[in-house]
C-alpha cells in the first residue's frame, strides 16, 4: 500500500444525487485503491460544522430547484465561505449539475425569481420552459485533459459563462451549458463543473485519471498513476460515443 492517501468529500449527499451520481465517488475510490493509493470519503451534510481543509477532492451530485432553495441557509452559515476557500486554494472539484450552478452568481427561474449561489466563479444560470434532455458528448479543453466525455443531460436551466471564463469543453452532439454556444461546464483552477449525469467518471476513465492526478499533483507535487486495465470502461465509452455522434448525423 502506497503511502499516499486522497481525502474525498462528498458535499450534501442527501439532497444532492440525482441519476446516479454517487457513482462518481465509488470510481474514484476503485481507480485509488487498485493503484494501492488510500482512499477516505467523508459525506458533509446539511448543517455539519466542518471547515473543509482537511480534503483533497470534492464532490457536488446534481438536484432539482426546490433542493438548491434549501442548499441556500447553508452556504449562508459559513460553509459557502470555505468551499470558495478551498476552490482558491486549488482543491480538486467536481460539480454536477445543480452542484455545478451553485458555483455561479445566481439562478434565476423562469418566473423571474433569482436565487443567489456562490458568486465562486464568474457565471449564471437562467431556468427554461422546454429541458434538454439526452446522451450527450463533448470534447475538453486540453487543460481539462483533451479527451471525449459522454454523458447524459437533463436540464432545463441554461447557463452562461462569464467573457472571461473557460468551458469544460465543447459540444459535440446535445446542448451543453445553454444549447446555443456550444460551451459544455467550466473550468476553473481546479474546479470541473458539468452536466454530466450518468454518473460522468465510469465510462470517461481518461477524465476520471485526470482529477485525480490533479488532486495528487497538488497535495504531493507529483502524480504517477499506474496503468489499470480499462476495457470495459472503454468500451462502454465507445459505445455510447459512437451512438451520440451517429444518431446526431442521422437527424441532419
Amino acid at each position: 500500500m502506497s503511502d499516499q492517501i486522497i481525502k474525498i468529500a462528498h458535499l450534501y449527499p442527501e439532497v444532492l444525487n440525482l441519476y446516479g451520481d454517487r457513482g462518481n465517488i465509488i470510481c474514484l475510490e476503485k481507480r485509488l485503491k487498485w493503484r494501492n493509493i488510500g482512499c477516505e470519503i467523508t459525506e458533509v451534510k446539511l448543517g455539519q460544522s466542518d471547515d473543509l481543509t482537511d480534503y483533497d477532492i470534492f464532490f457536488i451530485g446534481g438536484g432539482q430547484d426546490f433542493e438548491q432553495e434549501v442548499l441556500l441557509k447553508d452556504l449562508k452559515s459559513g460553509r459557502g465561505n470555505n468551499i470558495k476557500a478551498a476552490i482558491e486554494d486549488g482543491k480538486t472539484f467536481l460539480c454536477i449539475c445543480g452542484g455545478y450552478q451553485m458555483m455561479g452568481h445566481y439562478y434565476e427561474t423562469k418566473d423571474g425569481e433569482k436565487m443567489e449561489f456562490l458568486g465562486a466563479i464568474d457565471f449564471h444560470t437562467i431556468g427554461g420552459d422546454v429541458r434538454m434532455i439526452g446522451n450527450y458528448a463533448f470534447h475538453t479543453t486540453k487543460s481539462a485533459g483533451k479527451t471525449d466525455i459522454v454523458g447524459f443531460e437533463n436540464h432545463s436551466g441554461r447557463t452562461y459563462l462569464g467573457r472571461h471564463t473557460n468551458p469544460l469543453g465543447t459540444i459535440l452532439s446535445g446542448y451543453g451549458n445553454n444549447g446555443e454556444d456550444k460551451t459544455e461546464g467550466v473550468h476553473y483552477k481546479n474546479v470541473y463543473g458539468s452536466y454530466s449525469h450518468g454518473p460522468i467518471l465510469p465510462k470517461n476513465p481518461v477524465f476520471a485519471d485526470h482529477l485525480l492526478k490533479t488532486a495528487l499533483e497538488r497535495k504531493y507535487g507529483s502524480a504517477e498513476l499506474a496503468p489499470l486495465n480499462d476495457t470495459f470502461e472503454t468500451q462502454a465509452h465507445d459505445y455510447i460515443f459512437n451512438k451520440v455522434l451517429n444518431d446526431d448525423m442521422s437527424k441532419d
